[in-house]
């Protein structure tokens, strides 16, 4: 989750031409989406892009992230920052 960048096309650029295909890289990522039509509906956190990325099963996840690719794709969330504050996590869904 990115806050307003302070420099959005430098943001932008670097995300769609670096970020992306850094993460599009690694093998067990399954599904890539982001939006930047984010509207808060309780509490007041403002974002101005959530990205979400998804594997089969938390195992995979770790796998890639302990790859070269995913410590690359991970180093470079770095660089996004300089333009804006980044939040992350990591949750496995559960079905109900």
């Amino acid at each position: 989750m990115y806050q307003q960048p302070t420099d959005v096309d430098a943001f932008e650029q670097h995300y769609r031409d670096v970020h992306i295909p850094l993460a599009k890289g690694l093998p067990g990522l399954r599904r890539y989406a982001v939006s930047r039509n984010v509207r808060p509906v309780r509490g007041e956190a403002q974002f101005y892009l959530v990205a979400e990325l998804e594997w089969d099963d938390m195992e995979s996840l770790r796998r890639d992230f302990a790859s070269p690719d995913g410590r690359a794709t991970a180093a470079d969330v770095e660089t996004l920052a300089q333009w804006s504050a980044v939040q992350s996590m990591i949750y496995e869904p559960e079905d109900v």
